[in-house]
């Protein structure tokens, strides 16, 4: 008799590290250390969102609205956030979906990580008051 597997098993299984990401979708991570992947999705967008995690110094191409765009990384940018295309002027729009999701907050440079610490949000007034590593409310206190 084959005996059942757990919940706690069954829940653990994972995809082989290959096919993992931060998305639910599969795609395969880019076997060369040499080059991050990251994906601009209309070519008016001045961000990508990286595929990869990417260290600083490290090339990354990109994909989709400029196809073969190639730039490098000046800091460590995690797979899933934003890296900017081109530079954008302090309080100039930073574009993402062909449309405006915030705008930056000091002089950004092409290579450079976009987060909380260099965007404000178009949408949410406290997009200042979140934590820059975990986004979790700053201005709230829990009793």
């Amino acid at each position: 008799m084959i005996a059942p597997q757990t919940p706690a098993v069954a829940r653990h299984r994972r995809a082989p590290t290959m096919f993992r990401s931060c998305h639910s979708h599969p795609l395969k991570v880019n076997s060369s250390a040499k080059m991050a992947r990251a994906i601009q999705i209309f070519a008016a967008d001045n961000v990508a969102t990286l595929l990869d995690d990417c260290p600083a110094g490290q090339e990354v191409i990109v994909t989709g609205g400029t196809r073969g765009t190639r730039l490098r990384a000046l800091e460590h940018v995690a797979e899933g956030h934003k890296i900017a295309l081109r530079p954008i002027p302090e309080g100039g729009s930073v574009i993402k979906f062909k449309t405006p999701i915030g705008h930056a907050l000091q002089p950004i440079a092409a290579g450079t990580w976009i987060h909380l610490h260099n965007l404000a949000s178009n949408y949410d007034k406290r997009s200042q008051s979140l934590d820059v590593e975990s986004g979790a409310p700053t201005d709230t206190l829990y009793r």
